[in-house]
């Protein structure tokens, strides 16, 4: 069968490919229906406090039912529950398709409008604190232990991928069709991403302590995290560069603004971080970065910090969209590494529980990193917003490298191979 030195290991397994296919359309749609929503709210109000304000709605209820959220998908069915969580964004896509519609809201002021759409991302968060974990937790129960790596790298390939595309798709949709048409094609590959889950089948549940009181399990899991030093040093770097180099969260600004490049230049900005991303993952399905993980890690978020300032400076539209290239490109070797930590140090039964806590660390950050975005740029302007988010990424990685040599000199060459010689 598959081995590690194959770049198409997991591929090599139907399921999988079902599942991958399902994680994009979801992917696309949420990224794709993110951007439309910044740019309808800011195009309402034209202040950068509103987009704070929609990081924020989301951030609120992802962090405080995160840990509640990684107990259940740790005590229930995957496959089920994935299908729950997409059935919740879809009804939430329905809702913003309604009102994004001039004559549904006709009757409706500005702030009404507004703060629906803040309670739809509200209900959003709420959706995406279980989504992440059952997606973590059901990829271990599609493909063996010694594929992993090449699982995770793959899983993360097709998000960046579909990242890509949606908020492509987005800028030039609005630009084409308007926000309310592509509300509707959003809520489409919603679908698309429920007929695919629909087709894995039903999976073992892994844990053998099914009916564990809440409080206990929640500490157990919070426990585990706090112990390993390779995961609790991974999400805690990713945490602080991705709060403070959120700088995509500006872009409705600086695509407005500063750079006047209108809908379809926005599309263009938002896509580039998620084609490096994207470059960057499918290279490392044939040169894994196991080796010398903790280095790499810290190159590449320094790498990411440099980018986001160059960002900050510039006044070239091209020049913007290569430093966001390149942001991209170094935050999806740091994605992959943090991926493949994840999967190699956590046991199965606890899957659910330490991706809630990955989520809380890492993939809230980027709401929270929207709302720091858009409260500072309110503070001190959108371009000093943007470079001192840099600076404060730079920051984080000298004093990570300095105060965790442990961290830094982590290698993952060794759980590979014993995960090989496991199957």
């Amino acid at each position: 069968m598959a081995n590690q030195l194959d770049p198409y290991a997991a591929l090599r397994y139907k399921e999988f490919n079902i599942f991958l296919l399902a994680r994009f359309a979801m992917v696309f749609a949420w990224s794709m229906q993110f951007i439309v929503i910044e740019w309808q709210v800011y195009s309402m109000t034209k202040d950068p406090w509103s987009l704070g304000i929609i990081g924020l709605m989301e951030v609120i209820p992802a962090v405080s039912t995160a840990l509640f959220a990684g107990h259940i998908v740790d005590q229930k069915e995957k496959r089920n529950l994935l299908v729950k969580c997409i059935l919740g964004f879809s009804v939430i896509s329905l809702g913003l398709f309604c009102l994004s519609e001039p004559t549904l809201v006709a009757d409706f002021s500005t702030t009404t409008v507004l703060y629906s759409i803040y309670f739809l991302v509200f209900l959003g968060g709420v959706v995406r604190a279980f989504l992440g974990p059952t997606i973590f937790s059901l990829i271990a129960l599609i493909v063996p232990k010694k594929i992993y790596p090449n699982a995770a790298t793959w899983s993360s390939t097709t998000w960046q991928m579909a990242s890509v595309l949606g908020p492509a798709l987005a800028g030039f949709s609005i630009s084409w069709i308007g926000v309310h048409w592509s509300m509707c094609l959003i809520f489409g590959f919603s679908l698309i991403a429920m007929i695919c889950v629909l087709r894995i089948s039903r999976k073992p549940i892994m844990n053998p302590k099914i009916g564990e009181p809440v409080l206990q399990s929640l500490r157990e899991g919070l426990q585990f995290v706090f112990r390993s030093k390779a995961v609790f040093g991974a999400l805690t770097l990713d945490m602080i560069a991705v709060l403070f180099g959120g700088a995509v969260a500006l872009l409705p600004i600086f695509a407005q603004d500063i750079l006047q490049v209108g809908a379809e230049g926005f599309g263009v900005l938002r896509a580039a971080p998620a084609v490096g991303a994207a470059i960057t993952m499918i290279g490392s399905t044939r040169f894994p970065v196991h080796k010398n993980a903790g280095k790499k890690l810290l190159w590449a978020v320094f790498g990411f910090g440099v980018s986001i300032i160059v960002f900050g400076f510039s006044t070239s539209f091209w020049l913007s969209v290569f430093a966001l290239f390149a942001s991209g490109a170094l935050d999806g070797v740091s994605m992959v590494i943090r991926q493949t930590i994840l999967q190699l140090k956590t046991p199965d039964h606890m899957r659910g529980r330490v991706a809630s806590v990955n989520s809380m660390f890492v993939g809230s950050s980027n709401e929270l990193g929207a709302f720091e975005s858009g409260a500072t740029a309110k503070l001190m302007g959108t371009v000093t917003a943007v470079v001192f988010g840099g600076c404060m990424t730079l920051l984080t990685v000298g004093v990570t490298a300095f105060a965790s040599p442990t961290f830094r000199k982590l290698d993952l060459q060794k759980d590979v191979e014993e995960h090989e010689s496991s199957e």
